[in-house]
């Protein structure tokens, strides 16, 4: 045990040096994490995109309906930055991609109204961009409305009809809406939670593949070996710690950044998404080292990582529900750590439940610790016979 031990020392010496000695390392464990947290966090600072250009064709021209234009310019995601009376010159330009949408207001739009033919207003969106287009229909549809019962108020006014009957024709049910855990409605909420660590996770994995493949190819991978006694637990966990270390450090700065500088919703304290960042870096560790074992091509393996982390942005729910995937996808969905990572935010960062609720995902995580036993004795033929494929 205690010769065990003073491998381990030596090995974790040893990495520490091959880390600080070559610049791929300072950039994919460093550099390149570090840059996506700045990414992201600087991009979606606002929570949602604000100012989307919109085309208003007025062929009505009068007090009326240029009142409804400036009435939608006052939105915070839609800026007005054309008014026209011409169809065909906002069609082309929504086309041309200029602006996201188009607020039409038909001719004789004042005087219908005034006198109840009921005119109809249109919107048009290029859905073609999704986000914006969906923003943009919300705030022409919420226009459209509040034109609509300034139009009935104006009817019921001339009618004589005021005071608290006028406000309950105008709305009759009040809505008292309260959004759970994101009232801002923020996508950066939404978002940068799941971002920064499912792009940490795909560093953790090329970075374990790269190592291990460096000693096959390097040849050094015998010397490796003995250094940590011939033994294979005692030389991956010399090389693997020191990396974990500081993708550890990198982890807590993206919940730093998260919860203590932008601070997001964090309802259960930090002990929980630490716990589950700690869990998640070393999951993505051991899966990355099954996939080495498994292909002796190192290309294959930083593939197949790749692909894997690729996927975790559409499979682990939340882009899209899993409930609502085909049911094979549901299943194949808890094979990825990202997924059960993502159910411990929403259960902790989010909801605030006591951690006992949350059990299955942190044992989840803890069961991709044990993939690599499958695969250390071909591992460990692999790097004494200098097979190195790339």
């Amino acid at each position: 045990m205690r010769e065990n031990i003073r491998a381990l020392g030596v090995l974790m010496k040893r990495e520490i040096r091959m880390l600080a000695e070559h610049r791929i390392y300072w950039f994919v464990m460093i550099f390149a994490p570090l840059f996506c947290f700045l990414f992201f966090m600087d991009l979606l600072k606002d929570g949602l995109p604000k100012k989307l250009p919109v085309a208003v064709v007025d062929e009505d021209n009068t007090t009326t309906s240029r009142s409804l234009a400036r009435s939608l310019n006052t939105f915070a995601q839609t800026d007005v930055v054309m008014r026209t009376a011409n169809f065909s010159e906002a069609r082309e330009a929504l086309q041309r991609g200029d602006v996201y949408g188009i607020f039409y207001i038909p001719a004789d739009f004042r005087r219908d109204a005034s006198t109840g033919k009921e005119p109809v207003l249109s919107f048009y969106t290029n859905d073609t961009y999704f986000l914006a287009g969906s923003l943009l229909y919300k705030d022409m549809r919420m226009q459209s409305n509040l034109a609509n019962g300034v139009v009935q108020r104006t009817l019921l006014l001339a009618k004589g009809e005021g005071g608290p009957l006028l406000a309950a024709k105008l709305m009759p049910i009040v809505l008292d809406t309260h959004p759970l855990n994101n009232p801002w409605l923020s996508y950066a909420v939404y978002l940068a939670n799941f971002l920064l660590p499912a792009f940490l996770c795909m560093f953790v994995m090329f970075t374990t593949v790269y190592s291990i493949s460096e000693e096959i190819k390097r040849r050094t991978s015998r010397e490796w070996l003995e250094a940590g006694n011939g033994s294979i637990i005692v030389a991956l966990m010399g090389k693997l710690i020191p990396q974990a270390l500081i993708f550890t450090a990198m982890g807590m700065l993206a919940l730093s950044m998260l919860y203590g500088y932008a601070h997001f919703p964090l309802n259960s304290g930090f002990f929980p998404m630490f716990l589950a960042m700690v869990l998640m870096i070393l999951a993505s560790q051991c899966f990355a080292l099954f996939v080495t074992g498994m292909n002796r091509r190192s290309r294959i393996a930083l593939s197949t990582c790749a692909l894997w982390g690729v996927l975790s942005f559409s499979i682990c729910g939340f882009t899209y529900p899993v409930r609502s995937m085909p049911e094979l996808a549901q299943i194949g969905s808890n094979l990825f750590q990202m997924r059960h990572y993502f159910l411990i935010y929403v259960d902790q960062a989010l909801n605030g439940i006591p951690m006992i609720f949350s059990w299955q995902s942190y044992a989840a995580l803890m069961v991709y610790l044990f993939l690599p036993i499958f695969v250390l004795p071909k591992l460990k033929s692999d790097l004494l016979e200098f097979k190195y494929l790339p």
